[in-house]
């Protein structure tokens, strides 16, 4: 089991543990957290956060984030398991703030 510390934007803080065979959406949702999440296969992004400190693997191929997402420290927490304590900044904002678009 690893720790989890989950940062909103807001400043506020929530911490879980994420057991071993288990992705960082499983805990958060196992304890009550509310994280955005649609397909849960790592295919359409809603679920991105920024991984700040920590190692995470995923389950399947993140699909939904090309490789300068990965290198940026985007992550999907759908399919996402840390193996080291981590820290994750997350919320709605960050899978737009993630897609570059010219007619901002």
């Amino acid at each position: 089991m690893v720790a989890v510390t989950l940062i909103w934007r807001d400043g506020s803080e929530e911490s879980i543990d994420v057991g071993e065979n288990e992705t960082v959406l499983e805990a958060a949702e196992d304890c009550g957290i509310d994280l955005p999440y649609g397909c849960q296969n790592g295919a359409c992004g809603t679920c991105t956060a920024r991984l700040l400190d920590g190692e995470i693997e995923y389950t399947r191929p993140p699909r939904a984030l090309k490789d300068r997402h990965r290198v940026d420290g985007y992550v999907l927490t759908c399919i996402a398991r840390p193996t080291t304590d981590s820290r994750l900044e997350v919320g709605a904002k960050l899978q737009a703030e993630m897609m570059r678009t010219p007619w901002k």
